[in-house]
């Protein structure tokens, strides 16, 4: 008896589905073919992004191997062009390797570049950084003290990773200013800075004896 009531209920839910399929099964293959679409949509548009990428990482290896041979002119151009039409990553790189190149020859242009980098707030603070910080290198004989310290202190700030590029540079800022009170701040900042590397301690000992602290920190 139990095998005639299973029998039924299969009968029974045959027929429930066949009723189903018979008023849903436009929206049912509608909506395996939207599935089926966006699936081939979407490796299509990572087949896409990943051309891209290549495209522009190639470019901006081409652009890196100009500049290495010394074709600055051209190499900004390259640069220049990838920061236009590359992917994300590779624009924002290759727009701080343009103003490095416009350096060799306008370095009140690289600044400009540098500064807008800088001033990005779309770009993460070690991209803004490694700009303020060249900005500086090439102001860093011309530039007051104050100037400096307006574009490098947040980079100097302890949880940046550039800061002690950023405070080398604020010191010899301030040693050409005649400050030594802030460079005596800025050398302290980085000799007891565990990151700092052996060769910069050495090289701020030196700074610190011709500032006429005699190298003690």
């Amino acid at each position: 008896m139990s095998d005639i009531f299973n029998e039924v209920d299969e009968a029974v839910r045959r027929e429930k589905l066949q009723k189903l399929w018979e008023r849903y099964q436009g929206l049912i293959i509608g909506a395996v073919v939207l599935f089926v679409l966006a699936v081939g949509g979407w490796r299509g548009y990572a087949w896409w992004q990943a051309k891209q990428s290549a495209e522009a990482g190639g470019a901006f290896q081409a652009a890196m191997t100009l500049s290495s041979e010394g074709k600055h002119v051209e190499a900004e151009a390259a640069f220049a062009k990838v920061a236009e039409q590359g992917t994300a990553g590779y624009r924002d790189l290759a727009r701080l390797q343009a103003a490095g190149e416009s350096a060799q020859r306008d370095p009140k242009a690289a600044v400009a570049a540098y500064d807008a980098i800088a001033n990005d707030s779309r770009l993460n603070d070690t991209l803004r950084d490694v700009a303020a910080v060249r900005a500086a290198f090439i102001l860093v004989d011309s530039a007051s003290y104050e100037d400096m310290r307006k574009r490098l202190e947040s980079a100097a700030s302890a949880d940046h990773p550039f800061r002690n590029s950023a405070r080398e540079m604020l010191a010899l800022s301030a040693m050409k200013a005649n400050d030594t009170a802030s460079a005596r701040k800025w050398f302290d900042q980085i000799v007891t800075d565990a990151a700092a590397s052996a060769a910069l301690r050495q090289r701020i000992q030196m700074l610190m004896a011709l500032s006429g602290d005699g190298g003690n920190s």
